[in-house]
């Protein structure tokens, strides 16, 4: 049985999952690795502070997500089926791991995120 997002470690569990996926998806995994050439061993850290704030409300994230893919879509111009992608995978992702009210939110916070992202590097 499919338990709720709890914490830190569920976080690690989710957000692993995930870029995992995207590393190895044919659409964007070649725009975070050879465009955005991201250091994973950096990202992944961040990303789990960004999604423990998001949802747990921790506030241990300090960055500016909206500048990073304003930087990335000056480069390579993303598109509506990038974002798509993204939000299928995390989906998907949550999906397979959890079930609950904290996951609807992730649910909920992801596509609002992907949305505001999509609508400001337009």
């Amino acid at each position: 049985m499919k338990k709720d997002l709890e914490g830190k470690e569920d976080i690690r569990l989710l957000i692993g999952s995930f870029y995992a996926k995207v590393r190895q998806d044919e659409l964007i995994g070649p725009i975070f690795s050879d465009v955005a050439k991201v250091d994973w061993d950096h990202h992944l850290p961040v990303m789990y502070e960004f999604w423990e704030g998001v949802l747990f409300h921790t506030g241990n994230y300090a960055g500016n997500p909206m500048s990073v893919h304003k930087q990335l879509h000056a480069i390579f111009p993303l598109e509506q089926a990038h974002f798509d992608r993204w939000m299928k995978l995390f989906r998907e992702t949550l999906d397979e791991h959890f079930k609950g009210p904290v996951a609807e939110l992730a649910r909920q916070r992801a596509l609002s995120i992907a949305t505001m992202i999509r609508l400001k590097t337009l």
